[in-house]
């Protein structure tokens, strides 16, 4: 068993034991579909009511940044019976209305270091609204029909929950979006020889779908193996002993449990003959290698001064930082990975 392996093995039961979900980092792949509820229109003289529930489907691709952020094109479709068309001296029942939409899409990810990750996005995009089998009646025997498509400019805001499966780069997903476009121009058409020109029909096109649906990274990191238990064996006396110090994302102050492992350090120092205590500090992926640099280099600073509160000389610690050089657990660039941000603290 490795020195690394070995420290992985002491320090797991210190991280919190529920599996975390990580922000997408690279190409992904999401199919959904739920109801689809299509709001009254009441717009330029006609009335258009519809069934209470519709349905909604869509697929998308996108890519994610490895910092929550994320981008993605989408093809959907909406469909909704007419229950009623009403107004400008004509009444009508029955026909469809369906919402093609071509979208991209911007999206962030907020990961709080649990299962589930919230998220919000906004998409722009075409629609085309399309009308079939929609009758009307007007006065006396004038009968009129709307068989038309029209597209037009199309935007959505979107809401959601992604919850981590058992399977690397799987999630469930929950969402409500909003799906809008401008309103549509379709051709009324007159069907009898009586009665007046068909005209325009302008609905306003506002839609509120709720969908469950699963998406898939192809690049999701995948987890350490767990180690296994080996039988106690006696060993020489160790050369050096090592205690992992671990930070929350983006700080350097300490935690009661880290002060707790520094304090064991101190003691150890203490008891044995130690001829070099070295302090190395390190960061996780998830920021510029600058700027990690710089913060493992304040974790290091942090730990080596917490020594020094607990009876440590400071002429005895050399102190050093790998930024995002040396991470215990590999990921992709931009990772958030808990076990990398550390500080190593090392008798020799």
């Amino acid at each position: 068993m490795t020195l690394r392996k070995a420290l992985l093995a002491a320090t797991v039961l210190a991280l919190p034991v529920a599996a975390q979900a990580q922000p997408v980092s690279g190409l992904y792949i999401g199919a959904g579909g739920g109801l689809n509820f299509h709001q009254t229109s009441n717009n330029n003289g006609a009335k258009t009511k519809f069934d209470d529930v519709g349905a909604v489907g869509l697929v998308a691709i996108g890519w994610g940044f490895g910092n929550g952020l994320r981008a993605e094109i989408e093809g959907s479709y909406r469909h909704n019976e007419i229950r009623s068309i009403t107004g400008g001296g004509r009444n009508g029942n029955g026909g469809y209305f369906r919402n093609y939409a071509a979208m991209a899409n911007v999206l962030y990810d907020f990961n709080l270091g649990l299962p589930v990750i919230p998220y919000l996005g906004v998409g722009v995009g075409y629609g085309w609204a399309d009308v079939d089998k929609a009758r009307l009646a007007g006065p006396g025997a004038a009968r009129y029909r709307i068989e038309d498509t029209d597209g037009n400019l199309a935007y959505q805001g979107i809401a959601g929950l992604a919850f981590a499966l058992p399977v690397p780069g799987l999630a469930l997903t929950a969402e409500y979006r909003f799906f809008g476009t401008l309103e549509p121009k379709l051709d009324i058409d007159r069907t009898s020889t009586v009665g007046a020109p068909g005209g325009t029909y302008k609905p306003t096109n506002y839609n509120h779908s709720a969908l469950l649906g699963i998406r898939y990274a192809f690049n999701a990191p995948v987890a350490p193996p767990p180690v296994q238990q080996v039988p106690a064996v006696v060993q020489p006396a160790e050369t050096a002993r090592t205690y992992l110090v671990f930070f929350d994302w983006d700080r350097a102050d300490l935690t009661d449990r880290a002060r707790q492992i520094i304090g064991e350090a101190a003691s150890a120092v203490r008891r044995v003959q130690s001829t070099r205590i070295e302090v190395a500090g390190h960061a996780d992926r998830s920021g510029t290698p600058q700027y990690n640099q710089r913060l493992s280099e304040r974790r290091a600073q942090a730990v080596a001064a917490e020594l020094v509160r607990q009876g440590v000389s400071r002429n005895e610690i050399a102190v050093t930082a790998f930024g995002e050089s040396r991470p215990l657990v590999p990921t992709a660039d931009g990772v958030r990975e808990p076990q990398n941000r550390r500080v190593e603290i090392v008798l020799r």
